[in-house]
């Protein structure tokens, strides 16, 4: 092959790899954006939904990675979210006839009385190893006596003597609550909702936290609203409702990344086909 002939193929390809190197590495790959999104939050941001308070309790960014989705290169970074609502709820607990339950520090035993109740009795249990330790004038346990309990109580003058238990020990406390009431019970206030024969059934009103996690480019609900999340940058998350320009931008990034795609395809056949026929004007004639 004459080598001035040469020289233009190569001059050509050279001329196609070299414009379309330049495209593809000065093209500016379209993001996503929105001109009016609902709601454009930093870290600590309240805002509100179907008449519901939330708040953006974190934006995070994790360690960079290999992936990348639309609007952004492979090893990028993650950015992810967390909204948080504040949510009121009723909650119960059941105290059955007869079992034991924890109030003020102490242990009382439920007593239901009747077959058509509207109370409910807490009886109080002594710790009556405590009180024996706590006499010194009585021995530290109790003894049977002709089918009784009796306490050992030594008086002044060194004389012992036993002592029924039920005389000895104070009686128990009692409280009585009746459908309606109020009383303390832990860290809250609760109240009598219902009273049987078999259990009461105390309700109260509790504070819960709803989280909500939020990633890049997703669709998110919240309350009753589905949104598109897109962080701006590592501090700023988006919500829109625009789902239709969402969509139109996602297409023109497919359009964009296949265009670049066979640009770099052009570029680099081009590269090769120069090398190519420079290889071809060196090569020895045979006539």
């Amino acid at each position: 092959m004459q080598r001035r002939a040469v020289a233009v193929y190569v001059a050509f390809f050279l001329l196609v790899g070299s414009a379309t190197g330049v495209i593809v590495t000065t093209a500016q790959t379209p993001g996503i954006s929105f001109e009016n999104p609902d709601h454009e939050l930093s870290s600590g941001d309240a805002f509100e939904v179907d008449g519901d308070e939330y708040t953006v309790a974190d934006i995070s960014e994790s360690e960079a990675g290999g992936g990348g989705g639309h609007g952004g290169g492979g090893g990028e970074a993650t950015v992810t979210g967390t909204v948080e609502r504040e949510r009121t709820t009723e909650q119960s607990e059941s105290w059955s006839n007869g079992s034991t339950v924890e109030v003020d520090g102490g242990e009382w035993t439920v007593r239901i009385e009747g077959d058509d109740p509207d109370s409910f009795t807490l009886v109080e249990e002594l710790d009556r190893t405590t009180i024996l330790e706590d006499d010194p004038n009585a021995d530290n346990e109790t003894y049977e006596r002709n089918g009784e309990e009796q306490v050992a109580v030594t008086d002044e003058n060194g004389e012992t003597r036993l002592v029924p238990a039920d005389e000895y020990f104070p009686a128990p406390e009692e409280r009585s609550y009746a459908v309606g009431d109020e009383f303390e019970y832990g860290d809250r206030t609760v109240a009598v909702d219902a009273v049987s024969a078999d259990a009461a059934t105390l309700v109260w009103t509790a504070t819960e936290t709803v989280s909500i996690e939020v990633e890049q480019d997703s669709r998110v609900t919240i309350g009753d609203t589905e949104f598109v999340a897109h962080f701006q940058d590592s501090s700023t998350l988006v919500l829109s409702t625009d789902f239709e320009s969402y969509e139109a931008q996602l297409a023109e990034i497919d359009r964009h990344e296949t265009n670049s795609d066979g640009l770099w395809r052009v570029m680099i056949v081009s590269l090769l086909s120069s090398g190519l026929f420079l290889a071809m004007a060196f090569m020895p004639s045979r006539y």
